[in-house]
């Protein structure tokens, strides 16, 4: 039992970079077991800000070991980015970094066939972030036009398959978008031959990795991306994203089985906020919404797009709890909400008359719900440099503590502010 998972609770952006990268130093691996450049991690370590999209925050510290599991998407070109960006600022990424021989790529044509079906949708339209993440996840699932890291590594098959693949993807983009110039099969095949290369030194079967590890005691630390509400499955279906990115993804993307996981953490925002499209029944078109944005600087890490942003909303929140199984909480930007007379907390959802503290499994019946607040003083006062529960204003330690009654789980992390120091641990 040598293995402790990070995972957002509520639509993504929940700050969970942040709380990977200050257990980092407890743990000897950092998996990254979903998802692909489409999620973002902030991170503030030494004074220096670094915005991750494929890496693990484990990057971040040479000592630790950081994997790309399976469960990934992979971007070669914007991987070596990321990479390449490390290094220009004297963080040399070596054979610290792993990635799944079975990871699946991310080509040209996925990010236009994504590009050209979100454009299709006009006012439906999705929200996605155009890079390809949804189609790659798509043609995984059908296999056919599927490729794995691994697959580079074998070129003439490579060439061979990626031809078949890229003529029947430009027979369906010219059908999608007529304008569509097609693409050259032969030209990517040397491009992605090309990033094979160098990334070549980080290939390995991490699966057979992370089971050596846990023989080995070697503590290892699950690194979620986007959030509970976002799961493919038991999330706001359609607007999630294509991937397990609740609790429930860390086996089917890693590898590493559920009985090797002792401790889970559910990371939250001391509001909530949303990015694209879907219901949101707590969300503020109003002045205070514009406070909490501006002040909380929510746009996204990745797209830069503004967020969405809302009172906390208790009952999808733990939703996210339950479905994730976590053990205790983390409640981040607790600072954000500190010029604010009052705050108000979403205890239950009133869907056509009737009042349920269950989250709708529809989206058109949360699109009905009317949140049902209980309203909490504020405490208009700067709490950045408290380090100490106790230290807290007393409508500080209220909030906290509805929220963890609300969510039927102990908060024993707080956060008030980017840096690892501005954080309690209860």
């Amino acid at each position: 039992m040598s293995a402790t998972a990070v995972i957002g609770l509520q639509w993504g952006d929940e700050a969970k970079g942040k709380i990977v990268d200050l257990l980092t130093d407890q743990h000897d691996v950092v998996v990254r077991y979903q998802g692909g450049n489409n999620a973002g991690h902030t991170v503030v370590c030494n004074g220096q800000t670094y915005k991750l999209s494929l890496l693990p925050v484990g990057v971040l510290r040479p000592q630790v070991t950081s994997v790309i599991a399976t469960g990934v998407v992979i971007n070669p070109k914007a991987l070596l980015g990321e990479i390449e960006g490390l290094k220009s600022r004297s963080m040399p990424v070596g054979s610290n970094l792993l990635i799944s021989d079975r990871a699946h790529v991310i080509f040209p044509h996925h990010v236009a066939e994504e590009a050209a079906l979100e454009e299709s949708r006009k006012d439906n339209a999705i929200g996605t972030t155009m890079r390809g993440i949804g189609t790659c996840y798509r043609d995984k699932a059908g296999r056919t036009h599927a490729i794995r890291v691994g697959d580079l590594y074998y070129p003439d098959i490579f060439r061979t398959r990626l031809a078949d693949i890229v003529a029947q993807k430009n027979t369906i983009l010219r059908a999608l978008a007529p304008a569509f110039t097609p693409l050259d099969a032969g030209q990517i095949a040397e491009e992605y031959l090309g990033y094979a290369k160098q990334l070549e030194p980080h290939v390995i079967d991490t699966t057979s990795f992370l089971h050596k590890s846990l023989a080995q005691g070697k503590k290892l630390l699950f690194e979620g991306a986007q959030g509970s509400l976002l799961d493919i499955d038991h999330g706001t279906f359609p607007f999630v994203t294509s991937s397990s990115s609740s609790g429930c993804g860390i086996h089917s993307g890693s590898g590493v089985p559920e009985r090797s996981i002792s401790r889970m953490i559910g990371v939250v925002k001391a509001y909530t906020t949303r990015v694209g499209g879907g219901p949101f029944p707590t969300e503020l078109n109003n002045a205070i919404g514009q406070h909490i944005r501006d002040v909380g600087r929510e746009y996204g890490t990745v797209t830069g797009r503004p967020r969405r942003c809302g009172w906390f909303d208790a009952v999808a929140a733990g939703y996210g709890a339950r479905i994730s199984g976590v053990d205790c909480i983390a409640v981040m930007l607790l600072d954000v909400l500190s010029q604010l007379d009052e705050i108000k907390v979403c205890t239950a959802y009133d869907i056509d008359g009737e009042r349920t503290t269950d989250f709708p499994s529809h989206v058109e019946a949360l699109a009905r719900a009317k949140p049902v607040y209980e309203t909490l003083a504020g405490w208009k006062s700067d709490i950045c440099g408290v380090r100490k529960l106790a230290d807290f204003p007393k409508a500080a330690r209220d909030y906290l503590e509805t929220l963890g009654e609300l969510l039927g789980k102990p908060v024993e992390i707080i956060s008030v502010g980017p840096d690892r120091e501005q954080t309690i641990l209860d």
